[in-house]
C-alpha cells in the first residue's frame, strides 16, 4: 500500500548470497537482479569481522561493529566464568536500527524476517521476526495481532528452515522452497495490506543452501561430483529467488528505491582446523583425561589451573585466554598477557596444512578491528585459512585436521564479501556503499536524514 508521504525505500536482503553467483564470474541468469543492475549500481559489499548472520545484520542497520554492539557471533560469554553462555536474538541489540531512526521521524516501517529482531520491539509499523523466533507458539509481531492476521492470510508463518545440517537432502530442499514462498507470499501480503515508507524482508534460504549444498554444485569443490542430482540446485534455487523478488518490486510499484543486500558472502568448507585440539598438543589446554573423540569442550573436565587458553566458535574461532584476575581460575599473569596472546597467534599463523602446506591462518586482535569492545570479546579472533576451512572445536583427536563439520553435513563456510544492488533512483545519495557499514547511512539519506537522531 502506498503513503503519501516520500520517498519510499525497500531493502531486500538475500542472507549470504555470493556475488560469484549474482554478478560474478559465474553468475546466474537473474533477469530481475540484472535488470535492477542495468539501471542502478552495484558491487561487492564488505562485511563485517567475524562475516556471519549474527551480527552481521545488526551491523549493517546500526552502522556500528561487533565491538560496539558487545555481539561476537550467535553465542556469546554472558560473564568471565567459563560456562555461562548467551544467545544474541534481538534483545542484544541495544544501538537503533534504520526502522527504529525513521519511526522516530514519522516514517511508517515493514521489518519482516530479519535476523536478531526476537521478541519484536514497538516501532511505527509492523515487524516479524525472523530466524531467532523460537517457534511459532510466541509472540513474534508486533504488533501482537499481527501474528493472527499473518496466520490468516498467508497460513503458518515459517521463522527459518529447521534441520539444514542433514543428509536428507531431498526433504531439506522441499523445506528450502517452502520456506522461501511463505517469506516472499507474507511479504507481498504485508506490501499491499500496510502503509509504509521503509519495507525490509531478509530470506534466509541462500544461507541454508549454500551450507548444504555447495559441495553438489560448485565444480571447484574437493568432493564435487559431476552429474549428480542436485547439480544445480544452486541456479535453480537463485532463478526462483529471481522471480519473487521481480514481483515484489512489481507490486512496490513507482518511486520507490530499491535494494538488495547481502551480509556476508560463501565459498567452498575445504577443511576444518581442530582448534582446541591444537591447543591441547601445543600445551595451552589440559583437561583431566583423555575424552572419546569429537567430544564437545564443555563436555571436558578442564583442567583450567593449568589452562592459558582455549576456544569456542564455529565458521571462525575465538580464542579466550584465562587470565589472573579476569577468569575464576586464571593462570595467565596480566604481565604475561601480551606475550602470551601473541605467542599463541603466531603459532596458529604458523600451523602447517594436512600435506604440509602453510595455509593461510588470520588471527585478528579485536582492539585492532573494532571501534570498541563492549560485553566480553575474545582475545583472538582465527580465520582458519582465510576461511577456506571450518573452525571444529570438538578434542580427543589424533589429527588437528577435519574434512567433516563437527556439527553436521555442512560444505560451505562464510566469505567477506555480500552483494549491493541498488535501482537507479537514488544516486543523489552517493557512491555505491563498499562496506555493511555504509548501508544504514546510505538508507537513511535517502530520506534526507543526514545523521541518527541522538538517543
Amino acid at each position: 500500500m502506498t503513503t503519501s508521504g516520500k520517498p519510499r525505500v525497500l531493502v531486500i536482503g538475500l542472507d549470504c548470497a555470493a556475488p560469484r553467483f549474482v554478478f560474478g564470474p559465474d553468475a546466474f541468469d537473474l533477469p530481475n537482479l540484472r535488470a535492477l543492475m542495468e539501471r542502478g549500481c552495484y558491487g561487492p559489499l564488505e562485511s563485517c569481522h567475524p562475516p556471519i548472520t549474527v551480527p552481521a545484520w545488526a551491523c549493517m542497520m546500526t552502522g556500528k561493529d561487533p565491538g560496539e554492539l558487545g555481539c561476537y557471533g550467535f553465542r556469546n560469554r554472558a560473564d568471565y566464568s567459563y560456562n555461562e553462555m548467551t544467545t544474541a536474538n534481538g534483545a542484544a541489540i541495544r544501538e537503533p536500527r534504520v526502522w527504529d531512526i525513521l519511526s522516530r521521524y514519522g516514517k511508517q516501517c515493514i521489518v519482516l524476517g530479519v535476523p536478531q529482531t526476537f521478541p519484536p520491539k514497538p516501532l511505527n509499523g509492523c515487524l516479524v521476526s525472523g530466524m531467532d523466533t523460537p517457534d511459532t507458539s510466541v509472540d513474534y509481531t508486533y504488533p501482537k495481532s499481527l501474528k493472527r492476521e499473518i496466520e490468516r492470510e498467508c497460513g503458518a508463518y515459517i521463522p527459518d528452515v529447521k534441520d539444514f545440517r542433514t543428509d536428507d537432502k531431498e526433504g531439506l530442499l522441499k523445506r528450502l522452497y517452502a520456506l522461501m514462498e511463505n517469506r516472499f507470499a507474507v511479504a507481498r501480503y504485508l506490501m499491499k495490506a500496510k502503509s509504509w515508507n521503509f519495507f525490509m524482508m531478509v530470506e534466509m534460504g541462500v544461507d541454508r543452501l549454500h551450507h548444504a549444498f555447495w559441495k553438489y554444485c560448485d565444480p571447484l569443490h574437493p568432493k564435487f561430483v559431476t552429474g549428480n542430482p542436485f547439480e544445480h540446485v544452486f541456479r535453480d534455487y537463485y532463478r526462483a529467488v529471481d522471480t519473487r523478488i521481480g514481483a515484489l518490486i512489481a507490486l512496490a510499484g513507482d518511486d520507490v528505491t530499491t535494494i538488495v543486500v547481502s551480509d556476508h558472502g560463501a565459498k567452498a568448507m575445504r577443511g576444518g582446523l581442530r582448534i582446541n585440539q591444537w591447543l591441547i598438543d601445543s600445551g595451552y589446554l589440559r583437561l583431566k583425561e583423555t575424552p572419546p573423540a569429537g567430544t564437545r569442550l564443555e563436555d571436558c573436565a578442564v583442567d583450567w589451573r593449568n589452562t592459558r587458553a582455549w576456544s569456542s566458535g564455529g565458521y571462525y574461532a575465538r580464542v579466550f585466554l584465562n587470565v589472573q584476575g579476569r577468569e575464576p581460575e586464571g593462570c595467565v599473569a596480566q604481565q604475561h598477557y601480551n606475550r602470551t596472546r601473541d605467542e599463541i597467534a603466531n603459532g596458529i599463523r604458523e600451523i602447517n596444512g594436512p600435506n604440509n602446506e602453510r595455509p593461510n591462518n588470520r588471527v585478528l586482535k579485536p582492539e585492532e578491528i573494532y571501534r570498541q569492545m563492549n560485553g566480553i570479546a575474545p582475545d583472538l579472533i582465527v580465520y582458519p585459512d582465510d576461511l577456506n576451512w571450518r573452525a571444529i572445536g570438538t578434542v580427543g583427536h589424533d589429527s588437528i585436521y577435519a574434512d567433516e563439520n563437527d556439527t553436521g553435513p555442512d560444505d560451505a563456510n562464510h566469505d567477506y564479501d555480500g552483494i549491493f544492488i541498488a535501482d537507479g533512483r537514488n544516486e543523489e545519495v552517493g557512491a555505491v556503499p563498499q562496506s555493511i557499514y555504509e548501508i544504514a547511512p546510505w538508507v537513511l539519506g535517502a530520506f534526507g536524514i543526514s545523521r541518527p537522531l541522538v538517543y
